[in-house]
């Protein structure tokens, strides 16, 4: 019975032997009878990822973490052990990052032509392949800490600018920006208008030249008829006369045509001009509407109004009093 006893507690004894040695195997990923193959890796920085933290290929853990250490150069080292089997991707990188929320961290396997789309990535693989040697160039993407931190950052600063646009933009200030804005709306109202009569006014002018041209052509037709009958009708020098009288009438022609491009030129300034007179006088209409300035006053105050009534009625009281009792107001003495 004492040795039954013996051997079973030996037992147990080997038993949570076997259980301890196999459980700080599979702790630290050790393969027993497979030929394992060491790489490293160059980062400028690792951020959480230690020794033991896996090493995974497209989801699957190839390999582990086998030690760290820092290098030459401001550079970080990493020796990654690859269990025997697996295919390294060519042109190999290696991309540490966060695997959870719970601070686990792994490195992962890409190829130099399927990298993710990030551009620090890309940056600081290009930097760690631009040192050279064999080492597999190495980027660190930053934790949930980091980017909660920063996004802390860019929530405060948010809100900083939403505080300042607020206390700028009070309801007096969005008061005077649209009263502002509708001042400018009628102002441009009334420049379309007087824009569109002015058009009018140049079309009225464009087709009565025109008019002009058709007519002047229709003259020039009846004139050469005229010169081709006279120059059958006369050879003593006549016609020559002609021609030198209808040179000067089409000098004169040139000279109306020029002092109606005048004209026109004269119009295009009096439409700026115009545009200014009615622009000056919408500020006095509106300064007179809003009641500020002598003349506002003036017109909203009917007190003057009254008042000089009144003294025009004590006037005309005091001029009839002085044509009836004169000496009321006058003193006369001969001596």
């Amino acid at each position: 019975m004492k040795r039954e006893n013996e051997f079973a507690v030996g037992l147990a004894v080997i038993a949570a032997f076997c259980v301890v040695v196999g459980g700080a195997l599979w702790l630290s990923g050790a393969h027993l009878g497979r030929t394992e193959a060491v790489y490293t890796a160059r980062f400028r920085t690792v951020g959480g990822l230690g020794v033991g933290n896996p090493v995974v290929l497209r989801g699957v853990r190839v390999g582990r973490v086998e030690a760290i250490r820092l290098a030459s150069g401001n550079w970080v080292e990493a020796d990654l052990k690859i269990y025997s089997g697996v295919s390294i991707p060519p042109r190999p990188a290696v991309i540490a990052a966060s695997a959870s929320l719970f601070g686990e961290w792994a490195a992962s396997l890409y190829s130099l032509d399927e990298l993710p789309d990030d551009p620090n990535v890309r940056r600081d693989l290009a930097e760690a392949r631009a040192a050279g040697g064999t080492r597999w160039p190495g980027a660190t993407l930053p934790d949930i800490g980091q980017l909660t931190a920063q996004a802390s950052r860019i929530a405060t600063d948010i809100a900083t600018v939403a505080n300042r646009v607020q206390t700028a933009f009070d309801s007096t200030a969005v008061s005077e920006l649209r009263r502002s804005i509708r001042d400018f709306g009628q102002v441009a109202d009334r420049l379309v208008q007087v824009s569109n009569e002015q058009a009018g006014v140049i079309s009225r002018v464009g087709t009565n030249l025109r008019t002009g041209s058709d007519v002047l052509a229709q003259a020039a037709t009846n004139l050469q008829s005229t010169l081709g009958r006279v120059d059958s009708a006369t050879n003593q020098g006549q016609l020559a006369a002609i021609l030198n009288n209808t040179a000067a009438a089409s000098h004169d022609l040139q000279q109306s045509s020029q002092d109606l491009r005048d004209l026109l030129s004269a119009a295009h300034r009096n439409q700026e001009s115009l545009v200014r007179v009615l622009v000056a006088a919408d500020s006095v209409m509106s300064r007179i509407a809003n009641r500020s300035g002598t003349l506002g006053l003036l017109v909203a105050d009917s007190s003057l109004y009254r008042e000089t009534t009144l003294t025009m009625i004590q006037l005309r009281q005091l001029l009839s009093d002085i044509q009836a009792n004169p000496r009321k107001y006058f003193t006369f003495s001969v001596f």
